[in-house]
C-alpha cells in the first residue's frame, strides 16, 4: 500500500513537472527524453543508496570501490585505464578508489616491466573472500530491481538501456 502511494507520489511529481517545463521560454523540450532521462537517474541513484546501504556498508565499500572489485573478481589482472573504462569513471577517481581498495588489502597494483606506464591490479584473497561475501547479498538487490517485469520486459529493457549506452558513447 504503501510503496503504491509513494510510486503514485512521483507519477504526479514527474507530471507535474514536465507541466511547468511546458510553460518555460525554453524551444523544443524534448519531455519524453526529460522524463527517461529523470526515471533513469531516480533507479540508478535508489539502487546505488539501496546496495551502499544495505549491503556494501559491511565493507565500507562504495558503489564505485565494489564496482572495481567485482571486475577484478570476474577478470583477474586490469591495466588501470581498463579499470576505469569498465567503470565509467577517469583513471584518476579509478586510482584513488584502487589506492582505498590496497589499504583494505583487497587488491595489489603491480607495474609492467616492459612499459613502466602501465599499471595492472589485481585481486588479493580477501578481496576475493569480501566480493564472495558481498556478491550474493548484491545480486538478491539486482534481482529486487526486475521483479515483477515478464522475461520479454527484461529483454527489452536491457536492449532499451543497451540504446541509451551506446547514444552516449563517446570516442
Amino acid at each position: 500500500m504503501e510503496r503504491s502511494y509513494q510510486h503514485q507520489q512521483l507519477r504526479k511529481e514527474e507530471h507535474d513537472t514536465l507541466s511547468k517545463l511546458k510553460q518555460m521560454p525554453v524551444e523544443s523540450l524534448n519531455l519524453e527524453a526529460i522524463s527517461i532521462a529523470t526515471n533513469l537517474y531516480r533507479s540508478a541513484q535508489k539502487l546505488r543508496v539501496k546496495m551502499e546501504t544495505e549491503v556494501l556498508s559491511s565493507y565500507k565499500l562504495s558503489w564505485t570501490a565494489f564496482s572495481i572489485l567485482y571486475d577484478l573478481w570476474v577478470w583477474g589482472k586490469l591495466e588501470t585505464r581498463k579499470i576505469a573504462e569498465l567503470s565509467g569513471i577517469s583513471t584518476a577517481t579509478a586510482s584513488n578508489v584502487i589506492k582505498t581498495l590496497e589499504k583494505k588489502s583487497f587488491c595489489r597494483k603491480s607495474i609492467d616491466t616492459r612499459d613502466r606506464r602501465l599499471v595492472f591490479v589485481s585481486i588479493t584473497d580477501s578481496g576475493k573472500q569480501a566480493i564472495e561475501e558481498l556478491y550474493p547479498e548484491f545480486h538478491k538487490g539486482e534481482a529486487e530491481l526486475i521483479a515483477g517485469m515478464t522475461k520479454d520486459e527484461q529483454k527489452t529493457l536491457t536492449e532499451l538501456l543497451r540504446k541509451v549506452a551506446d547514444n552516449l558513447h563517446t570516442t
